[in-house]
């Protein structure tokens, strides 16, 4: 059902949308929208799996360059210090 408000006889335009906001806040339609504004699919099985794997693989890629390189774990990383 649309939310609608009508100017009612000398009523301003800014207590006419003072009205409308009223309504559109007291029907809830503005949190729902904003509630499902960021809402992501459930992921399948498989993808989830192989996502999974995907982060398991890299771990293991990173640990065998800290191997080699000697270097301490945090210095690998989103964030390094420059000391």
């Amino acid at each position: 059902m649309p939310i609608a408000a009508q100017k009612q006889g000398k009523e301003t335009t800014q207590s006419l949308v003072r009205r409308f906001t009223q309504k559109l806040r007291k029907s809830g339609t503005l949190h729902e929208v904003r509630k499902r504004r960021f809402y992501s699919k459930a992921k399948s099985r498989p993808l989830l799996k192989r996502s999974a794997l995907r982060r398991i693989i890299k771990k293991k890629e990173f640990a065998e360059l800290r191997k080699l390189t000697g270097t301490p774990a945090k210095t690998f990383g989103r964030f390094k210090r420059s000391r």
